[in-house]
């Protein structure tokens, strides 16, 4: 009969929902979550009301809670969260059980999940491990849940009428209730969360690290012709050789570094302010791009200087005739060239035989006379000029006479 099934089951059952009590180890770890409830901020110019989140912490051992509100649930402020938390613990436990939240974990898996890199950049800055807890499955972190409840009832309900203008301000409160909230006393067993984390956990955690962790943000970027990475409107170079390559970028406040195949591969420090600037170090530019940019004014003189005295006067005669020094670089690196090409002693003979043609030799004449070979003429012994008749030219009688029978 099904009042015997009825009867039957719950006897079965009574025997199989046994329940275990886990205990847990003073600085093993800790377990975080956003709480479900909102608080709410009002801008002060528009009036506009926006909903902040609650980060909860807690430790597991002695419950020893942490709280602290942020505008949204993005990647930075959950890292945020946790720096704040351990320093606020004054240490790191060996464990963090998060939930499966987008930004800590990209994929789940009991076996291996995947964790964010900036998540878990974190938690290899102080030492500790990330573990999730599996897919609903609260049981594995109850301490966080029970302590979400306790928030809720004794923080978030205290300040629900209460008008706050700012983020900052909003957490100056809550501060002051958790506060209260640790020195509450526990109702089944002596003491509360603050003096059982002073007697029993706050010397079994882990140290906290020189410097807290720097937030870094993780991105994919191509490598563009120039060798270059845009970045939020910046361009940072590259080393030539990954050109139209995918490379990761960390980008902290201050440091941008890229990453191909787990490898740093270079570091720039971030630009600031004005947008569309270059970072561009010379080591990444191809060899025929480095000489071009080595190559200035004087650099062209003191190379002039070398080859000859009429070589340095058309350098000079080149680089004065133009308006802007710079538009005659490109015709002292041809004569550069040139020099390569036909040999410097040809190139100071070409000069100096341009010079005696005109006064504003440029990089065409001295070619032609390269090309012409007229450089290889011996200007010692000019040739004779003829006498030139001091009269007029006069026909003869048989000029006149030629037609004539």
């Amino acid at each position: 009969m099904y009042t015997q099934f009825c009867y039957h089951y719950r006897q079965f059952a009574l025997q199989t929902k046994a329940t275990m009590h886990i205990h847990r180890k003073p600085g093993d770890q800790t377990e975080v979550d956003w709480a479900g409830s909102k608080i709410h901020v009002t801008d002060r110019v528009t009036g506009e009301i926006a909903a902040a989140s609650i980060f909860v912490g807690v430790l597991s051992s002695s419950l020893y809670a942490y709280v602290e509100t942020f505008p949204t649930q993005e990647l930075d402020c959950w890292i945020t969260a946790h720096v704040n938390m351990f320093k606020f613990f004054c240490g790191v436990t060996r464990m963090i059980v998060p939930d499966n939240l987008k930004t800590g974990v990209e994929k789940t898996s009991w076996i291996d999940p995947v964790i964010n890199k900036t998540y878990q950049e974190l938690a290899e800055h102080y030492g500790t491990a990330i573990i999730p807890a599996r897919v609903g499955k609260p049981q594995d972190k109850p301490n966080v849940e029970g302590s979400v409840k306790g928030v809720s009832t004794w923080i978030i309900a205290a300040v629900r009428n209460l008008q706050f203008f700012s983020i900052h301000e909003l957490n100056a409160t809550i501060r002051e209730k958790l506060t209260e909230f640790n020195a509450r006393p526990f109702q089944k067993k002596p003491g509360s969360r603050y003096s059982v984390y002073l007697e029993e956990e706050q010397s079994r955690l882990l140290p906290l690290p020189s410097s807290p962790y720097e937030l870094a943000i993780w991105k994919v970027a191509t490598v563009q012709c120039n060798y270059h990475i845009s970045l939020s409107h910046m361009h940072y170079s590259v080393p030539w050789e990954y050109i139209r390559h995918k490379v990761d970028v960390r980008v902290t406040r201050n440091v941008i570094e890229v990453f191909s195949d787990n490898q740093r591969i270079c570091t720039h420090r971030r630009l600031q302010v004005r947008s569309g600037q270059y970072s561009t170090t010379l080591e990444h530019m191809p060899k025929e791009h480095q000489q071009y940019l080595k190559w200035d004014s004087d650099r062209f003189r003191d190379w002039a200087r070398k080859t000859g005295t009429n070589t340095l006067a058309c350098v000079n005669a080149i680089l004065t005739s133009r308006r802007i020094e710079q538009q005659g670089y490109r015709s002292c690196m041809a004569l550069l060239k040139l020099a390569e090409k036909h040999s410097q002693e040809r190139l100071e003979a070409a000069c100096c035989k341009a010079w005696s043609y005109t006064p504003q030799s440029d990089y065409r004449n001295i070619k032609t006379i390269l090309t012409s070979g007229m450089d290889r003429l011996d200007n010692t012994n000019p040739p004779e000029e003829k006498p030139q008749p001091s009269h007029g030219y006069t026909r003869g009688a048989g000029y006149y006479g030629r037609n004539s029978k």
